[in-house]
């Protein structure tokens, strides 16, 4: 009998882990927009190794090619967080290019030839109208000079020509043809709302000339949000609804709205980048979609004749994306021991085939932790949800007595959510020692529209509180060390890092990526998408000024004295430098530790390789620095002001 092996007792933190800062740069490959064109599967992947580029591939039986080859970036620009870049059909694709953005066509296997005017001109979401010998999209109109680009729907030629074809709102998504090419739906809405609080949904026919006539208003309001129109292969046109407080599928026959299965479940999620599909019509009787119930997804066939919902056996506990054709669904998707993949499941023989894995190489499971999803008490007899990681790793255990580290995460959005899909951002923390919270404050989605209102008029409050009250319930079931509380977040989660550390004493250090630090100046410097987000966040105009200063920790730099590392993009125009600036110098005039990467060439997320290794590394040494853990000799030093030697 083999007896078991013993590990090693030593201090959380030093742990020697075989999940290196290079090995998350280099496995972590972004998968995003799979498509189905008859038996071919296209998807995009992001390359961390060629500073970020997005490259296009196909799957055509057994052989995968690159469609897109250097230099091109399959990316667009439009709301700034792009997304619907490319489509398909019949073997032609197009996609837009992200350093001009021109649309680029490419007929088989040829070289992609431009198509489009680009420049000014931001080009999303498009859908081709063969018939017309155009392709129908969102366009985005930069070259008038004003404050903000004109959006608009939008016909390109495939001889280059353009006709607006919708105009007058503020925002536009998701234009679909019918089948029959005779009828286009499309969604719209209009400042100060965000697509998750209300939109409306749209018919109009399609006259001969291709102009569009008889528009109706089909669904939506101020406080409904829709998102997915999609049309039956009979040409019966479906959507998902909030109207019941849950994003559940409805269609529209005859002129009447009828809910397919009402349901206290999401099958949406929240408009921040084009092109996302969550359900697919296998047939005009059988729809297979996306169930996510408490943050966690599920796949499963829909009745459209009676509602039944039926789940389909996959190990899957998150579900990205997806489309269905007939027999095939191609879905990227992933589980607390699965990478986010994109696999091709035929529904006739249960078959599943992994076509692409954003992570090839995956580190033995003894050094994987899986999290445990929980539900803990939060201020004002909320609760809130989460993913904890305990520490592990097959080699080392901590010290007698000893408890471990707890690095606590607030997600990006805020209109976000945390998933249990494996990373290897986290697995780096908890191979190390150091355990991990993955909150999904009040705010997120994936748990209802009530939830996700929580945040209504109290981003900087609920969202702290519910982190400071995951950290506190831990350590008060003793499994991690209350006098070691970490926080980091990016973008929004930024924002709950700062006035975490400001405005409570629990956290002893954090990290903010390109974190918000200045409502006021977010609101000066932000692009159009989000020009009013904080109307909804916050407080309106009219109230904003005396809000905005009581919430910006910004405005409360005397009350952080907790050590603090900030890493920021130079090119980052949804939370520019002196977003992170302000805060650095504040810090470093009153003496307390901090250290600033900068990242020239990095936007808001980082995407090179060399960028992921120099923040993670920074960021471990700056804690290890701070708690007086041993630092490995291996690790570049950084340069923490105001910390004695």
């Amino acid at each position: 009998m083999t007896a078991p092996i013993r590990k090693l007792a030593a201090p959380c933190g030093t742990w020697t882990s075989p999940i290196s800062a290079q090995v998350v740069a280099a496995g972590a490959s972004p998968l995003s927009q799979v498509m189905l064109d008859g038996a071919d599967v296209y998807w995009l992947a992001g390359r961390a190794s060629e500073a970020g580029r997005t490259t296009l591939l196909r799957q055509r039986g057994d052989q995968t090619r690159e469609l897109a080859p250097a230099p091109f970036n399959v990316r667009s620009r439009v709301h700034e967080y792009g997304g619907g870049a490319c489509a398909v059909a019949r073997g032609t694709v197009w996609f837009s290019h992200f350093a001009d953005n021109r649309i680029y066509r490419i007929d088989g296997d040829g070289a992609p030839q431009p198509m489009s005017a680009g420049g000014d001109l931001r080009y999303a979401d498009f859908v081709p109208d063969a018939a017309r010998a155009r392709l129908v999209g969102v366009r985005e109109d930069h070259s008038a000079g004003a404050a903000y680009p004109a959006n608009t729907i939008c016909a390109i030629g495939f001889d280059g020509s353009e006709t607006v074809l919708v105009d007058g709102n503020d925002f536009y998504a998701a234009p679909r043809l019918s089948p029959d090419g005779r009828r286009l739906a499309w969604l719209c809405w209009d400042h100060p709302r965000m697509p998750w609080q209300g939109t409306e949904l749209w018919l109009a026919d399609v006259a001969d000339d291709g102009t569009l006539v008889n528009g109706r208003l089909v669904a939506g309001g101020a406080d409904e949000s829709i998102v997915q129109p999609e049309w039956s292969p009979a040409g019966v046109l479906h959507f998902v609804s909030d109207r019941t407080g849950w994003w559940n599928l409805y269609r529209f026959d005859a002129g009447v709205v009828a809910p397919l299965c009402p349901r206290e479940a999401e099958f949406g999620g929240p408009h921040w980048t084009f092109g996302v599909s969550m359900y697919g019509f296998r047939s005009e009787l059988e729809i297979v979609c996306t169930c996510i119930e408490e943050g966690v997804s599920k796949l499963a066939r829909l009745s459209t004749a009676d509602g039944t919902l039926q789940p389909l056996d996959t190990p899957y506990q998150e579900i990205r994306e997806l489309r269905v054709a007939g027999d095939t669904v191609a879905l990227l998707a992933g589980a607390p021991t699965i990478a986010l993949e994109l696999a091709r499941i035929d529904l006739g023989t249960g078959l599943r085939t992994v076509l692409a894995r954003s992570i090839e190489q995956l580190p033995d499971t003894g050094y994987l932790s899986v999290p445990q999803s929980i539900r803990y008490p939060s201020a004002n007899g909320r609760h809130a949800y989460a993913f904890y990681y305990p520490p592990s790793n097959a080699d080392y255990e901590p010290v007698a007595d000893e408890k471990p580290p707890l690095m606590v995460i607030g997600h990006g959005g805020p209109t976000g959510m945390a998933t249990s899909t494996l990373k290897l951002a986290t697995q780096f923390w908890t191979s190390r020692g150091i355990a991990v919270l993955d909150v999904n404050y009040g705010g997120s989605t994936g748990f209802g529209r009530a939830y996700r209102d929580a945040l209504a008029g109290q981003w900087g409050v609920v969202d702290v509180e519910d982190c400071v009250a995951g950290a506190r319930w831990l350590a008060d079931q003793g499994l991690v060390d209350r006098e070691r509380l970490l926080i980091r977040g990016g973008s929004a989660g930024g924002l709950t890092t700062l006035c975490a550390l400001a405005f409570h004493d629990v956290f002893k250090a954090g990290a903010s990526y390109y974190g918000v630090s200045d409502l006021a100046g977010l609101d000066a410097d932000s692009h159009k998408f989000e020009s009013h987000y904080n109307e909804y966040l916050i407080a309106p105009k009219a109230q904003a000024d005396a809000v905005y200063r009581q919430r910006s920790p910004i405005n409360h730099t005397d009350k952080l004295k907790r050590p603090m590392i900030f890493f920021q993009g130079l090119d980052d125009k949804v939370v520019p430098p002196p977003q992170s600036e302000v805060m650095v110098n504040a810090l470093r005039a009153r003496g307390v530790p901090v250290a600033y990467i900068t990242l020239e060439g990095e936007g808001h997320g980082f995407r090179k390789a060399d960028s992921i290794v120099r923040t993670l590394e920074a960021e471990l040494y700056f804690y290890l620095r701070v708690f007086g853990i041993p630092i490995p000799q291996a690790l570049a030093p950084v340069e923490i002001e105001n910390l004695p030697a």
